[in-house]
């Protein structure tokens, strides 16, 4: 029993984390439908371990190897994305102890579904050939980044899922920010303790959590992670792009099904 709930952890942990570096949709998006799948847990627990887990920063692995490919994440922008999440987050985590596991599931299916809608239909910017990466260091709307972060947070203290897919489809359709750099900023956001304060309140409320797992699941993540920025670095925004959009629609279909039965 113990064996199954480290190789479990570590198993969701290593997928959530390739998943997490190479396309900046932070691990939780993942962790919450592999908990439920490999390990049987339910809705509001998985929720709790994927928060937990996330506290620690497994995805800085991730940031680095973005990093060393050039695509730098400027700290004001991380900052005010750092404050709207912790904001949301805490506003997610207390909703979410008041709303059934079946709810949480379809919650989870139209989130995702909405989403899928915002990267297909807001295309991100054409990038022209007389333009680099360090264009994109020119102000942004500081409430447009805390508005993002406080969806981020919501739906990660709401679903429990780290936040960073909401990070990655935002900056890029709505504020036109390149695939590799959203990405990047998705993992140095949720590399800080953001969902701390989320984590907090499911521990508070009583849930109780296989630590054992927890840990297995965090060596996952760390080892995970920095395989998937690596291979990211060699894929083009388009492709990478493509591939988000087949991963959240694979995500919303796993969920719909787990939720109707």
């Amino acid at each position: 029993m113990l064996l199954n709930e480290v190789l479990g952890g570590f198993l969701a942990g290593g997928v959530g984390g390739v998943a997490s570096g190479f396309l900046g949709i932070t691990s939780g998006g993942i962790l919450v439908p592999l908990l439920v799948l490999l390990l049987g847990q339910d809705q509001h627990v998985a929720q709790g371990i994927s928060l937990v887990a996330q506290v620690v920063p497994t995805s800085l692995s991730g940031v680095r190897n973005y990093q060393r490919g050039g695509h730098r994440v400027p700290l004001r922008w991380l900052i005010w994305l750092a404050i709207g999440f912790a904001i949301g987050g805490c506003v997610g985590a207390l909703l979410a102890t008041h709303v059934s596991d079946r709810a949480l599931q379809w919650s989870f299916v139209a989130y995702l579904l909405i989403l899928e809608a915002i990267v297909v239909f807001r295309p991100p910017r054409p990038k022209r050939e007389d333009t680099t990466e360090t264009s994109e260091d020119t102000p942004l709307p500081l409430a447009a980044l805390a508005g993002i972060g406080a969806i981020a947070g919501w739906s990660s203290g709401f679903l429990g899922i780290g936040g960073g897919l909401a990070i990655t489809a935002l900056m890029t359709a709505a504020l036109k920010v390149s695939q590799h750099r959203s990405q990047a900023l998705s993992l140095a956001v949720t590399a800080l303790p953001v969902t701390l304060p989320a984590a907090l309140l499911y521990v508070q409320q009583g849930a109780e959590l296989p630590w054992l797992t927890i840990v297995s699941l965090i060596v996952g993540l760390w080892v995970g992670t920095d395989i998937g920025a690596r291979f990211a670095n060699r894929v083009s925004p388009a492709k990478l792009r493509i591939m988000m959009i087949l991963m959240i629609a694979a995500m919303a279909v796993f969920m719909a099904f787990k939720a109707w039965n």
